[in-house]
């Protein structure tokens, strides 16, 4: 087991204090959600020094600038594009790819989907909080059918994304959803992950209480983690609903984990079976 740090060793080790406090909004989750992850890595046993985080276009996109990790910032939705160069270029690095549900499934979907095909060494963490924070509140591909938003003042009319389901028919071969107000499960579930070789998806329900909060009328910062709490049912419960009955729930738990080939081992495999078909004599 690794050893338990408390919070004032945990960001005096890993957190750029100089740099701190965050601009992150009182009561917004993303907060806990970096810090489950740093606890994550450091229950893998893995050199902290092994680990990159790739952060996109977003309220939590200033993640890298708190900690005392490898980090890239990327343009909007390329995290996975940056995190597959960084895996192809060294493979002995672990690639945290931190992004939004806007980052990663509107402007960044195809770029998501590709690499879940490819099922290459990635972790990737959604932080879902349904809508765009950073740029005043609109709606983004996972707001619930019916909210309100800046951009959808009567409501959203489009269907959303169900992140999950996408990325298992994408293909990741490691695919969980969480919530910030189920921490230990949340900070499980990311080790798993990342321990998981091949990609990893983990979606972690949210707060924005400063826009969906308001816009939602979901109420202040805890009301929403009351809501995440009361709405989330077990992945093996859920088996045992009706649709009607998980109508408005937060289905949690791992959802696939399979072992399946990973594309750079296959990759370098082809290379190193072409360089030996090369220097063989005709």
């Amino acid at each position: 087991m690794p050893e338990f740090l408390s919070p004032a060793v945990l960001l005096e080790k890993y957190y750029r204090s100089k740099s701190l406090p965050t601009s992150w909004c009182p009561g917004c989750g993303i907060g806990t959600v970096v810090g489950g992850i740093v606890r994550a890595i450091l229950g893998t046993g893995i050199p902290p020094e092994r680990f990159v985080f790739v952060t996109g276009i977003g309220c939590y996109g200033g993640a890298g600038t708190y900690l005392r990790f490898s980090d890239i910032h990327a343009l909007h939705g390329r995290c996975p594009s940056y995190g597959t160069g960084l895996k192809l270029a060294n493979p002995s690095v672990y690639p945290i790819l931190l992004m939004g549900d806007g980052d990663a499934s509107a402007i960044g979907g195809n770029h998501l989907i590709h690499a879940a095909r490819r099922n290459i060494d990635l972790t990737a963490v959604v932080l879902n909080n349904h809508t765009y924070g950073m740029t005043g509140g609109q709606y983004s591909p996972t707001t619930p059918g019916g909210t309100p938003a800046s951009t959808a003042p009567y409501g959203m009319v489009e269907n959303s994304f169900d992140l999950c389901r996408l990325m298992q028919a994408a293909g990741a071969s490691f695919v969980a959803r969480t919530t910030v107000y189920h921490v230990t499960q949340m900070i499980g579930l990311i080790t798993r992950a990342i321990r998981h070789k091949g990609f990893s998806f983990v979606e972690v329900e949210s707060q924005c209480p400063t826009y969906f909060g308001r816009s939602g009328k979901i109420g202040t910062a805890v009301d929403m983690l009351k809501w995440q709490r009361d709405h989330s049912v077990p992945v093996e419960k859920a088996g045992e609903l009706s649709p009607e009955e998980l109508k408005g729930k937060i289905v949690t738990g791992v959802f696939i984990e399979e072992k399946r080939p990973e594309y750079v081992d296959a990759y370098y495999a082809l290379m190193d079976r072409l360089r030996e078909s090369a220097e063989t004599p005709k």
